[in-house]
């Protein structure tokens, strides 16, 4: 259940890189942010583990200015750990 979220504070931020990533062959999913992250537009792009990578290159392309962070996401003892990378 290993995956990455990145979270901004802008919907159209969120959806333009969510975008960007599928223009390029790569898929990505948005979902909700989930609440512990606390403050964002409410919605996260999710990727896959292994396409970090290539995510971060497509990330530092543009300018986002409303860009909260990166957080691995993963699960241990049955509860759902937030890592921010």
């Amino acid at each position: 259940m290993n995956y990455c979220l990145f979270v901004f504070k802008s919907r159209n931020e969120t959806l333009y890189f969510a975008n960007l990533l599928m223009k390029n062959g790569y898929r990505a999913n948005i979902i909700n942010t989930p609440k512990q992250l606390g403050l964002s537009c409410g919605i996260s792009v999710q990727i896959a583990e292994n396409l970090m990578g290539i995510a971060r290159s497509l990330f530092q392309t543009k300018n986002f200015s409303s860009f909260v962070g990166v957080y691995r996401v993963s699960m241990a003892n049955n509860k759902i750990i937030f890592n921010k990378i």
